[in-house]
C-alpha cells in the first residue's frame, strides 16, 4: 500500500493483491482535508475541529491516526519526500547518460512540486515560526542533500564530474530548486513548470557536468556502476 500527492490530494495505491481498507481510506480522507486546507490557509490556522469538519468522520477519529496536527503535517511531508525520491531515482541510481538521467529526474521533480506548490509554500511559511514544522522541512531537505551528495561523489569516482566539495554544491542546488518551487508554484496562478525546468536544469547540468551539455540535455558521458575513473 502506498500514498502519493496529487493536485487534488492524497491518492492511495494498492498492490494488485491488496484491498484498500476502511482505516486507510479514513486516514487518506483526513490527509486530504489537511492538504486542501493548506492550499488556501496557513498551518497556524489549522485545528482538529476545522479539519474534521471537512471529513465524513467524527472529531475523535482524528486521534486514531495522528497525535496532533504536527504529526499530520509530518505525514504529508513523508509522502512528498517519497514521491520526489521515486521521481528522481533515475539520476540517483540508474546507469546510462547521467545528463539525460538528470534532466529526466528534474522533470519529474518539477511535475511533483507543481502539483503541490501551495502546500510547499504553507510548509515553508510555517517553518519560519514553528519549530516542529521547521525540523520536518529541513530534515527532508537534509536527506535530499545527502542523496545528491552521494550521487555526485559516485560520479566523481567515475570521472564524470570534476573534483569539488559535493555536500556544499548539493545543498546549494537543492536550495535553488526549493526556492523556485515555492516562489513560482506557491501562489495562484502558478507559474509555468516548463520555464522552471529549463532554468534549474541549466543550473544543475552546467554545475555538475559542464556547460557543453546544457542545450541538448544529453551527453556522450556514460555511467556504468562498478567502474572507476581511468
Amino acid at each position: 500500500m502506498s500514498a502519493k500527492l496529487s493536485a487534488s490530494g492524497v491518492v492511495i495505491k494498492a498492490a494488485p493483491t491488496q484491498v484498500i481498507g476502511r482505516s486507510e481510506r479514513v486516514r487518506a480522507e483526513i490527509l486530504n482535508a489537511a492538504f486542501r486546507f493548506l492550499w488556501s490557509r496557513p498551518f497556524r490556522d489549522m485545528t482538529v475541529n476545522n479539519l474534521m469538519e471537512q471529513t465524513s468522520v467524527s472529531r475523535p477519529s482524528f486521534y486514531n491516526y495522528f497525535a496532533d496536527t504536527h504529526e499530520l503535517m509530518e505525514s504529508l511531508l513523508t509522502i512528498l519526500e517519497s514521491d520526489i525520491l521515486e521521481g528522481t531515482n533515475p539520476w540517483l541510481s540508474d546507469e546510462g547518460d547521467p545528463v539525460e538521467l538528470l534532466y529526466e529526474s528534474l522533470a519529474a521533480e518539477v511535475h511533483i512540486c507543481y502539483r503541490c506548490g501551495p502546500f510547499l509554500k504553507a510548509v515553508t511559511d510555517a517553518a519560519g515560526t514553528d519549530a516542529r514544522v521547521e525540523a520536518g522541512w529541513y530534515g527532508m531537505l537534509d536527506r535530499f542533500d545527502n542523496a545528491v551528495s552521494e550521487r555526485v561523489v559516485a560520479d566523481q569516482e567515475l570521472g564524470l564530474i570534476e573534483s569539488f566539495d559535493p555536500q556544499s554544491v548539493a545543498t546549494t542546488l537543492n536550495q535553488v530548486n526549493a526556492s523556485m518551487y515555492v516562489r513560482v508554484f506557491g501562489q495562484r496562478p502558478r507559474g509555468r513548470p516548463e520555464r522552471v525546468l529549463d532554468a534549474i536544469s541549466r543550473v544543475w547540468i552546467s554545475s555538475l557536468y559542464g556547460q557543453r551539455w546544457v542545450s541538448n540535455r544529453k551527453s556522450t558521458l556514460y555511467r556504468q556502476q562498478g567502474t572507476t575513473a581511468p
